[in-house]
């Protein structure tokens, strides 16, 4: 059954080549570089924006156009929680004087008059 130039077709399909889906774009051809030693190669458009850092598809991490000295990996805080931003705005005796205020109103809520 060779020959058949039906075989690997659509009904529709046109020509295939430049002359159909118009020129190439020149571009210029980037390498980048992450921590881990990655190398990830795009290609841009002469044109185009280009970005000088871009997140390694292969660990994430940020990757560089210089292989000697790629970006460090960003630094992760750890979770905190909504008493520990307080305690950072506060200090112990602002905290005991919201306190005192707090249950002064409390107090005064609950005594007859």
């Amino acid at each position: 059954m060779a020959g058949n130039p039906i075989r690997g077709s659509r009904v529709g399909a046109g020509p295939i080549g430049e002359s159909h889906r118009g020129d190439t774009v020149a571009r210029h051809r980037l390498e980048f570089f992450c921590a881990n030693g990655h190398a990830t190669r795009l290609s841009f458009a002469i044109d185009a924006e280009l970005p000088t850092t871009w997140d390694c598809p292969s660990c994430g991490l940020p990757a560089g156009l210089d292989q000697q000295a790629p970006p460090a990996a960003p630094r992760n805080e750890p979770y905190k929680s909504h008493l520990a931003y307080v305690k950072e705005r506060r200090s112990d005796a602002d905290g005991e004087a919201l306190l005192a205020e707090a249950l002064a109103k409390i107090n005064s809520k609950r005594t007859p008059t």
